[in-house]
């Protein structure tokens, strides 16, 4: 059975695994401190053209968005996020489990707006609300969509305007500079954002994120926070040595690149034979929806996640793509997909 369920289902890509063994027979200080952290903040720095970038190594993006979010707010504050945000439906409730509520608001396309945001803030009016003090966005969207410069841009001076902070949760951030769409490169994540993350996890690594704080405003004793949160690893070296080689030869970007393009190839197959998409396709996540009947006999043959009737004659199934995914995947799944829709 082919999987397009998610884009981490591969062990590690191999150049991340001979930084491994590289390092295999060397003594380490370990949390966050040795030699081989150094060497990673310093591939990022240089990638993001900020020097002083404050950069921490986190194992995943649940316990990073955790750990971010619970440090910068106080109490009495929350964080707004579109209401098909990963902190709204698939943290387990991650952030309110830190006494902060998540305040969400209904997109389209899973991204949020200026003008979309404007009215929680104005609704949130006194001390008898919670605060509203963080905008939480991702990208590449949980709807696989796009920010481009223009909006992170107008998004990050609408933040500073009304004293709020913008945070990136950059999972498939590798998907979405890697977009034939894109506009947006990691300097301007530097200076559009007050704090985002680099993903690890779904490009090729074990495991791992990279958290970078641009606002020094917010990072004061962030590792005392982080080690109360178990997000201090004693080898935290582990994920440092594959962010030193993701970001050697545009490593990143080209895994980036290479899930999006067979993403493009279902794209392609999907459009050809009439079908619609959920959310427009532009990375490596399709949403598309097919017949009730035709959806449950791909959902029978393929590792995919179902999501539902899109409405009452259609299933919304998401397929998603990798920096493993292979050529011959795709083409195995047309001959299928003919060979479903005669019968």
């Amino acid at each position: 059975m082919y999987d397009f369920l998610n884009d981490y289902n591969q062990t590690v890509h191999p150049k991340l695994l001979e930084e491994f063994i590289n390092i295999n027979n060397k003594k380490l200080i370990g949390y966050g401190l040795d030699d081989c952290c150094n060497d990673a903040i310093d591939q990022i720095r240089k990638r993001l053209k900020s020097p002083n970038a404050d950069i921490h190594f986190i194992a995943g993006g649940t316990i990073t968005n955790l750990t971010t979010i619970s440090h910068i707010l106080k109490p009495y504050q929350a964080v707004i996020a579109a209401e098909t945000g990963h902190i709204n439906v698939h943290e387990t409730g991650a952030i309110e489990a830190t006494g902060h509520k998540v305040v969400t608001v209904k997109t389209e396309d899973g991204k949020l707006t200026p003008e979309s945001i404007k009215p929680v803030l104005d609704y949130h009016c006194d001390e008898h609300m919670v605060q509203p003090k963080l905008i939480y966005i991702s990208n590449t969207t949980e709807l696989g969509t796009l920010y481009t410069k223009q909006e992170l841009k107008k998004l990050y001076q609408f933040c500073q305007k009304n004293h709020l902070y913008l945070y990136l949760d950059g999972a498939r951030l590798a998907m979405a500079l890697g977009a034939k769409d894109n506009d947006i490169t990691f300097p301007d994540l530097a200076k559009y954002t007050d704090v985002f993350y680099i993903g690890g996890t779904k490009v090729g690594g074990f495991a791992g994120e990279a958290l970078v704080f641009n606002n020094h405003n917010i990072n004061r004793d962030f590792r005392f926070n982080m080690k109360q949160k178990g997000a201090i690893l004693a080898k935290s070296w582990i994920i440092a040595v594959q962010f030193k080689a993701l970001m050697q030869n545009n490593l990143y970007l080209s895994l980036g690149k290479h899930s999006n393009m067979m993403a493009e190839k279902l794209t392609n197959l999907f459009e050809n034979e009439g079908f619609t998409f959920a959310a427009k396709p532009q990375t490596n996540q399709l949403f598309v929806n097919l017949p009730n009947q035709l959806a449950k006999k791909i959902t029978s043959r393929y590792a995919v996640d179902n999501l539902g009737q899109s409405d009452p004659n259609h299933i919304c199934l998401r397929f998603c793509t990798s920096w493993s995914t292979q050529e011959v995947e795709i083409e195995s799944f047309a001959q299928e997909l003919k060979k479903l829709l005669k019968k």
